[in-house]
């Protein structure tokens, strides 16, 4: 029998939470085989597997894990995958690989901010057996399910970010180094959580997308989007005007809920003046929450800035 050709990826929807439209997985399909592109929370792992299933795609054929970074909500269900499915490898970059095979930091991490909800968040995070993993670096090629991907480091988001290529299409899984971009809505958000946003190293990364001149990406949260290059100068722009506000903020003393609160009100009159009513922006906010991305723009001002004043204390 002929090997079946590659085919566009599909889009899952893993329902994070039982809501739609938040958290994305991509199955991408040809030549007899399978890969997925980015593979949520423990938590949504039923889910997914049932997806794959009704697409048609028996899983026995999903071979390749790809993710493009570490965070719970791309990656926490590695572990698990690889225990269910025994013949597939994960692919990662070689700065998030060791959070994987022990995700005790990661863990510990997660659990400071998400205290007694961990479980319901995220699920069950398992370590990943070493010899399971191909570890993957700038530039690297690979070869997968009738797809051929560049890795691309694509780093400001997260240390340990990637976003994959597909050669043939043009298209580009960008995990969430291209934003937030949620079903009935335009509005690019950046997602911004502590601890390695970096953005100047978030603008080189949007520079190296922009040259590739995508005709598509394909964003965790959530879905296809064709309109790159203005997606790509909104996100921008809004990364650079949220830190304005929180270094505003931070100069007058103000404490996180204080500019948290800022920054909600300014993005959402700019949702509802794009017609996101309340559940679209519950979704983004599940998606990209402000009090975190407030963290995030923090810890970076203070690099960047030494004179600002300590954190203040937070209000229980």
């Amino acid at each position: 029998m002929a090997m079946l050709g590659p085919s566009q990826p599909l889009t899952i929807d893993l329902r994070f939470l039982d809501r739609p439209g938040v958290v994305a997985a991509f199955l991408l399909r040809g030549e007899g085989e399978a890969a997925l592109v980015d593979l949520g929370p423990a938590s949504t792992v039923e889910t997914l597997l049932a997806a794959v299933t009704e697409a048609g795609t028996p899983l026995e054929e999903v071979r390749h894990l790809l993710v493009t970074h570490v965070h719970l909500d791309h990656a926490g269900a590695a572990g698990v995958l690889l225990q269910r499915l025994p013949w597939a490898r994960l692919y990662v970059h070689e700065l998030g690989a060791p959070h994987l095979i022990d995700p005790t930091k990661l863990i510990a991490s997660a659990t400071r901010i998400y205290g007694s909800l961990m479980k319901k968040l995220w699920g069950t995070i398992l370590p990943v057996p070493a010899d399971r993993l191909v570890v993957l670096g700038d530039g690297q090629r690979l070869y997968l399910a009738g797809h051929r991907i560049d890795v691309l480091y694509t780093p400001g988001h997260a240390l340990h970010h990637v976003s994959f290529r597909d050669l043939d299409s043009g298209e580009i899984f960008t995990g969430d180094v291209a934003g937030v971009r949620l079903p009935g809505c335009s509005f690019v958000r950046p997602p911004t959580p502590p601890p390695d946003l970096d953005l100047d190293a978030w603008d080189a990364s949007l520079d190296r997308l922009a040259g590739l001149q995508a005709p598509a990406f394909y964003v965790a949260h959530f879905g296809r989007c064709v309109d790159t290059p203005a997606h790509l100068a909104e996100l921008r722009t809004h990364l650079r005007d949220w830190e304005q506000v929180v270094l505003a903020g931070m100069r007058a003393g103000q404490d996180r809920t204080t500019i948290a609160a800022t920054m909600q009100r300014l993005g959402d009159e700019e949702l509802i003046r794009r017609q996101a009513d309340e559940e679209v922006r519950s979704r983004y906010e599940m998606a990209s929450a402000y009090a975190m991305n407030v963290a995030g723009y923090e810890r970076y001002l203070r690099k960047r800035y030494p004179d600002l004043a300590p954190p203040a204390i937070q209000a229980p």
